[in-house]
């Protein structure tokens, strides 16, 4: 049976990248693909790194992205049309599970999968009211300084000009190449511009098709929804991907390099498993010698499999989904969550979070020497749902004041102290899910040049005394010479001991949320 299996797969994965259409409806030649595969392993050998985990020790993180702190991340696709559960939709439609009714939904609602299958929401996604400039502005005022929106999920369809599929946001829906117009935008509202590819999935992803009656078991459609190999069996390695599949995988990542210049490439979770990691070594050679030549040296961040890590510590930049740190990492790394507590993607059922704990999230991700990479899911016609318009701004009212306590600064000799414990999400939901509120014994500590930034997630009530205990004589051996409460303006009365700093807290609290102090000497 698992001869069967593997047969089954590899005989799958030709087929299914083989049956990529150009733009010009050409088929593209095996020596196409060869001759620019052969020019991909030349880059990535030739310069200052070469195709080799070992090789990118040298890599140094640049500061532009040690700096931002902040960006948002954008889920949108044609998951967004049946806005059901989330952006697994596309799977989960063709699935019996446990804890989730797609399959049913999508009969009721839509019509059975052999007649109405998921590539008949594409054209019904159109975009009609998409501005970039519009969702830039939206952005810059959050305060966020990077964007990175989906070039292709584990649905097989690019939000891009994609010269290796039909399936694209420019040949079918929108026929808007989105990735480029987001590109543009950002240059003009000075964010920098990153992108993610969930490419990788999509060898299992529809898995689900071939064990019902549906279209993904026709061939006319083979070039969406991929291989199509069983997840469990893959997960195994009794199935794993082609050197056909990654190898197309590595040509349409190399073409979101070349065309759009990413400053930051975002990849989910199984390109770091093991089959992958030629492949991986090959474009990451290749980003980072492109990337020497331009004005801005790029970053990658990959995630872990299976706590197994694809790059050395330092080499790429570490990403934590819906998680954190305990304690501050040696190297610089990020979490990304969303908004949404139920979906990445635009659905009609969010429960959403709230922006203090967003915030609060991003003061102790900060602390620990990471990012927050935030996550928004606009509706199918191209717009920003209103709820994640008005928590975006919130967020961006706390930085436009205390922002000073975020940008540019680097982790303190601590992250912190306070009752609230972050465990280590390692790509666990449940690190975000099971974490109690910070309160008001919760601070966090930044500093850039000679300040000091104390930022207190909760406050404590007017006029109360606290006592900070990590700014002690072993710690802090400077004399203190003023604190300031960022947006209020009356001094601030404090009293620096051996064991800790004394601060006399005013009447109200300048802002709504987490309240930060700057200490200087």
């Amino acid at each position: 049976m698992k001869k069967t299996i593997i047969a089954t797969a590899i005989s799958l994965s030709v087929a299914a990248c083989g049956n990529n259409t150009p733009k010009d409806n050409n088929q593209v030649s095996a020596a196409d693909h060869s001759q620019k595969l052969a020019e991909i392993h030349q880059v990535a050998n030739q310069g200052p790194y070469k195709a080799s985990f070992d090789s990118f020790a040298q890599y140094q993180i640049p500061d532009w992205y040690q700096d931002a702190k902040f960006g948002i991340f954008i889920h949108w696709g044609a998951y967004s049309v049946p806005a059901y559960n989330g952006e697994w939709y596309p799977r989960k439609m063709y699935r019996d599970e446990e804890r989730s009714d797609e399959k049913e939904h999508h009969a009721k609602n839509w019509g059975d999968q052999t007649e109405f299958g998921y590539k008949d929401f594409i054209p019904m996604f159109k975009a009609e009211n998409f501005d970039a400039d519009q969702w830039l502005k939206i952005i810059k005022d959050s305060g966020a300084r990077y964007i990175v929106p989906v070039a292709e999920h584990h649905d097989g369809f690019s939000m891009y000009d994609n010269s290796y599929t039909r399936w694209d946001s420019v040949e079918m829906g929108p026929k808007r190449d989105i990735i480029s117009e987001l590109k543009v935008a950002s240059e003009k509202a000075d964010i920098h511009f990153g992108l993610s590819s969930h490419r990788a999935e999509n060898w299992w992803f529809f898995d689900g098709g071939r064990e019902m009656p549906s279209d993904v078991q026709d061939e006319a459609y083979r070039d969406l929804y991929g291989p199509a190999v069983n997840r469990e069996t893959s997960e195994a390695g009794l199935t794993p991907p082609t050197k056909e599949f990654m190898d197309d995988w590595l040509l349409r990542t190399v073409e979101l390099v070349d065309k759009y210049e990413p400053e930051l490439i975002w990849f989910d979770w199984w390109m770091a498993s093991e089959p992958f990691h030629q492949h991986v070594e090959t474009f990451t050679g290749y980003y980072y010698n492109k990337g020497v030549n331009w004005d801005r040296m790029p970053a990658l961040n990959y995630k872990e499999h299976h706590d197994m890590r694809s790059f050395l510590p330092g080499s790429a930049v570490l990403d934590i989904e819906r998680g954190g740190m305990t304690d501050i990492h040696e190297h610089f790394w990020q979490t990304d969550t969303s908004v949404s507590k139920s979906s990445w993607g635009y659905v009609t059922n969010h429960r959403y979070r709230d922006a203090n704990s967003l915030v609060d999230d991003m003061i102790d991700i900060v602390s620990k020497n990471g990012s927050l990479l935030l996550n928004i899911g606009p509706k199918s016609d191209g717009t920003i749902p209103e709820e994640e318009v008005r928590l975006l701004k919130e967020i961006g009212d706390w930085l436009a004041l205390n922002g000073e306590a975020i940008y540019d600064t680097r982790p303190w000799l601590t992250f912190g102290e306070g009752e609230t414990e972050v465990v280590d999400g390692k790509h666990s939901n449940n690190a975000e899910k099971n974490r109690k509120d910070f309160n008001s014994s919760d601070i966090r500590f930044t500093q850039n040049g000679d300040a000091l930034y104390a930022t207190i997630l909760a406050w404590p009530g007017d006029n109360k005394e606290i006592v900070i205990r990590s700014i002690n004589s072993e710690n802090y051996q400077q004399t203190i010479k003023t604190v300031k409460l960022i947006g209020h303006s009356d001094n601030i009365s404090f009293k620096q001991l051996p064991t800790g700093l004394i601060v006399n807290l005013p009447a109200g609290a300048p802002n709504a949320h987490a309240q930060v102090l700057k200490i200087t000497h």
